[in-house]
């Protein structure tokens, strides 16, 4: 598969349930209007529901590009958002994670569950394996993320890992300043 022309796009991986924090709702919404608004394409799992339907819905609202993937099991479970730019259902989830993944040109992780989880630390290891050089951010909004930075510290210290496997994770506070930072990357 290779990437679709158009413009810049960045895949969220997120939850697809809203969480306890309605920051994690209110930085879904914040983000999916603010890659509308800076032309960028929003690549993500084509879920109506959770964090998920939160960042496509506000994306559209801005007027912005969705490209949306789903495995064909999940799409009554995550209520495939059909009404995006472009809608992919694929057969399993490691196709999911594939096409999301070589159609867009950068990383963001909301709060999410072991879904995100999964599609994060594929992302990071890649990034570890000199397989690509996209930037992995990570929404650390009130603080959701700490403990997955401690325990990527911890695998560091333990001597898993060269210090070098954060420089392969950018933290940022909230999504405005995951938006600066796409910004500054993209130009």
């Amino acid at each position: 598969m290779t990437h679709t022309p158009g413009p810049n796009s960045v895949c969220v991986y997120c939850g697809s349930r809203p969480g306890t924090d309605p920051a994690y709702m209110k930085d879904a919404e914040t983000l999916g209007k603010g890659l509308a608004d800076a032309g960028l394409r929003l690549v993500y799992g084509a879920g109506d529901v959770g964090l998920m339907g939160s960042v496509a819905r506000a994306a559209q609202a801005a007027g912005g590009e969705t490209f949306g993937v789903i495995p064909q099991h999940l799409v009554a479970w995550e209520v495939g958002k059909t009404d995006l730019t472009t809608y992919v259902v694929t057969e399993t989830m490691h196709e999911r994670k594939k096409v999301m993944f070589m159609n867009c040109d950068a990383v963001v992780v909301l709060p999410g569950g072991a879904g995100s989880l999964d599609e994060l630390f594929e992302v990071l290891t890649w990034r570890q394996l000199g397989l690509h050089e996209k930037p992995v951010f990570i929404v650390n909004t009130n603080g959701y993320w700490e403990p997955l930075m401690q325990l990527v510290k911890h695998v560091i210290d333990q001597g898993f890992a060269d210090a070098s496997l954060l420089d392969y994770l950018t933290p940022v506070a909230d999504a405005t300043e995951t938006l600066a930072g796409l910004k500054a990357h993209f130009g």
